[in-house]
Formats: structure tokens, sequence, C-alpha cells
């Protein structure tokens, strides 16, 4: 599956569809990562600031990795930066 990330919300997104897809909860997931129950439903929701190394880990639980690569640039940025 290869599906981009553009701001917290579509992470979010992309990290609930890979852990339904795996058969995990939220609560499993989170004890797999260290962190409770709230803060994976507040990542999924693109509410939370999590920390990197949090992401990291919940990266490495659901068996994804993060590409870094340039961002290419199309006339229509609605999908853009939400920071």
């Amino acid at each position: 599956m290869k599906t981009k990330a553009v701001n917290s919300k579509s992470l979010g997104i992309i990290l609930k569809s890979v852990r339904k897809s795996k058969g995990l909860n939220q609560t499993e997931t989170g004890k797999l990562v260290g962190v409770d129950q709230t803060t994976i439903s507040k990542i999924e929701r693109g509410e939370s600031n999590a920390r990197i190394d949090t992401l990291f880990r919940i990266l490495a639980a659901l068996d994804m990795e993060l590409i870094v690569r340039p961002r290419e640039k199309t006339s229509d940025m609605s999908e853009g930066d939400t920071w």
C-alpha cells in the first residue's frame, strides 16, 4: 500500500486503516507502542502533537516505514499543509 500523508489528519487515517487491517484495536496497539488507548485515538484523529519517537514506535508496531522525499508540487495544493 502506497499512501501519502500530507498532514496529521491524513497520517491518522492511514495509521487507523493499517491497524484495522492487521486486526488490532487501539488498546492492543497502545500496548505494543507503550502508550494508552487515548493517545492512539488522538493520533488517528490527527489531534495529537505526538512525539516523533511515538510515531516511529507506531510505525514499527504496524510494520510500516517512513519515507521522506521532496514534495511534488502541483497547481492544486488544496491537499497541502494544515500544520
